[in-house]
């Protein structure tokens, strides 16, 4: 009789799966809460401790590390000594495992959760007895994920399908699970360890990411590329898709960049148009559609085809608006049934629902050859104590205000970054230019191609000025105020041609490059 042992934290499926093994022939064997659960259903079930001649002990932290099930698993039915020595030493061996592991990251997950509960969720019988079964993966067959259960029960009783090439397809699976779930437990010791306090990072980096979508090409056609995610549910992965087509390798780029441009006016009622991941317009309001209006008035020449989010809730008025637009994707917290009902009739757009906030500690990462740069994420641009005005002149209120605005707006502009604004948007933008006079050209070009009177307008740069020019050419667009962070080794003369142009200047003491 075949031998079957079965110990699960997640029950989905267990009772169908144990059933079809016993309607086969199958020896049941199993621990703890697995074994009561399929008792009370009505199958005879042989506790582990029956077969080990040990009982659990220790709370549950040891019942399966044992010669009987480990010999059981790792005995190879193909070599004569090791058969002999599972026979001297009273060993049947074990042909199928069942097991998943301890909901550690869940656990992790829970607010105020106790390190010491942590700790306890840390599974090692779970893991031992994976890895010895997916090893001798010639004989025995082992399942970890429960959506695998109904193809493992087709081909035991004889249906379609090579059994050999499922075990080893299974065992791959196992080694993929048990790393990640390590790659877990590594991560909160790292993250709860001395080094999450300061600014060392660890000194190993352990990830394990989980494909959650393949995708039609990467960047260009050329290119195949697929979506990974850390865990699915979270971030984009965790937005709530309503129509519209697949989105794409450069789709899930823009959102990413559209969600970065909005994170700093949390709490207010904001709107970004991103196209190639760097905002063609932002704007604030009363109202989304506000907001919106005040983000496509920037350039909206470049909002076609862009990337829409929003702070708060898209109403029916806002989705009329942005309906008149060609849009590939647009991202809110919420919308309402009617905005729905309007944006579906786009069937290509997009329309994606959920926040996918980042954690404030997460580490980004860039790939270089050879490695990867990793960093902690930026905080999103706000007003604090290091701004100072360096400037004859000080704000305005009015001014303040719209220095705020531009600061944050710049935030999330590729550098050389320089953004004009106005009474709550942007009007000019000047992005990812090799100089800092040009992406201040730019972002004025821009601002009177479409007709926005520059003067009196504020600007905000994402790192300092090297030399004055920069601040004569916002000057000659009557620009009045700016915000920048300081720390070039002319910062003087740049304070002093802001003096002689009669423009107020802060240093913020913190730079926003975005490469």
């Amino acid at each position: 009789m075949p031998r079957a042992l079965l110990s699960v934290s997640d029950k989905t499926g267990l009772l169908e799966f144990a059933t079809g093994l016993a309607a086969l022939g199958w020896e049941l064997i199993s621990t703890g809460g697995t074994a009561r659960a399929l008792r009370d259903a009505g199958l005879d079930v042989k506790d582990v401790s029956a077969v080990t001649g040990f009982p659990e002990m220790m709370d549950g932290r040891v019942k399966t590390l044992h010669p009987k099930v480990h010999g059981a698993l790792l005995a190879r039915r193909d070599v004569p000594a090791h058969m002999q020595a599972a026979a001297e030493h009273d060993i049947t061996p074990i042909d199928l495992v069942a097991v998943n592991l301890y909901p550690f990251r869940e656990t992790v997950a829970r607010k105020d959760v106790q390190p010491e509960d942590v700790i306890e969720q840390i599974d090692i019988g779970g893991p031992s007895m994976l890895r010895s079964a997916a090893k001798n993966f010639d004989a025995v067959t082992v399942v970890v994920d429960p959506a695998d259960y109904a193809e493992v029960l087709e081909v035991l009783s004889g249906g379609k399908g090579d059994a050999k090439a499922l075990r080893r397809h299974l065992a791959g699976k196992v080694y993929a699970h048990t790393a990640a779930y390590d790659a877990a437990i590594a991560a909160w010791f790292t993250s709860t360890g001395p080094e999450a306090a300061g600014s060392t990072l660890p000194e190993r980096l352990t990830l394990s990411l989980e494909r959650a979508q393949s995708l039609r090409y990467g960047e260009n056609p050329d290119q195949p590329a697929a979506f990974y995610v850390e865990e699915r549910g979270r971030g984009l992965a965790g937005l709530k898709q309503h129509g519209g087509k697949e989105l794409s390798f450069n789709n899930l780029l823009d959102l990413e960049g559209a969600l970065l441009a909005i994170e700093p006016f949390a709490g207010e009622t904001a709107c970004a148009i991103i196209k190639h991941t760097t905002p063609c317009g932002l704007g604030t309001g009363a109202t989304i559609h506000e907001a919106y209006r005040k983000a496509l008035a920037c350039d909206p020449v470049s909002a076609f085809g862009g990337v829409i989010a929003a702070s708060t809730t898209i109403d029916d008025e806002a989705a009329e608006a942005i309906s008149a637009l060609f849009v590939e994707c647009i991202v809110a917290p919420k919308f309402t049934e009617g905005a729905i009902e309007v944006l579906g009739r786009k069937k290509n757009l997009r329309v994606l629902e959920g926040e996918a906030r980042w954690g404030r500690d997460a580490l980004d990462m860039k790939r270089v050859r050879g490695g990867l740069l990793v960093q902690r994420r930026p905080q999103p641009a706000a007003e604090d104590s290091s701004w100072r005005v360096v400037s004859n002149r000080a704000p305005t209120d009015q001014e303040h205000k719209d220095l705020l605005f531009a600061w944050r707006a710049v935030a999330s502009v590729k550098s050389n970054a320089i953004v004009l604004a106005r009474d709550g948007m942007t009007i000019g933008i000047g992005a990812g230019q090799m100089s800092r006079v040009d992406a201040s050209f730019l972002a004025v070009h821009k601002a009177q191609q479409q007709g926005h009177a520059t003067a009196g307008a504020v600007l905000g740069s994402d790192a300092f000025f090297p030399f004055r020019d920069g601040i004569d050419q916002a000057a000659e667009a009557g620009v009045t105020a700016i915000v920048q962070p300081g720390g070039s080794v002319r910062d003087q003369e740049v304070i002093d041609a802001a003096n002689e142009r009669g423009i107020a200047m802060v240093f913020t003491g913190r730079r926003l490059f975005r490469h």
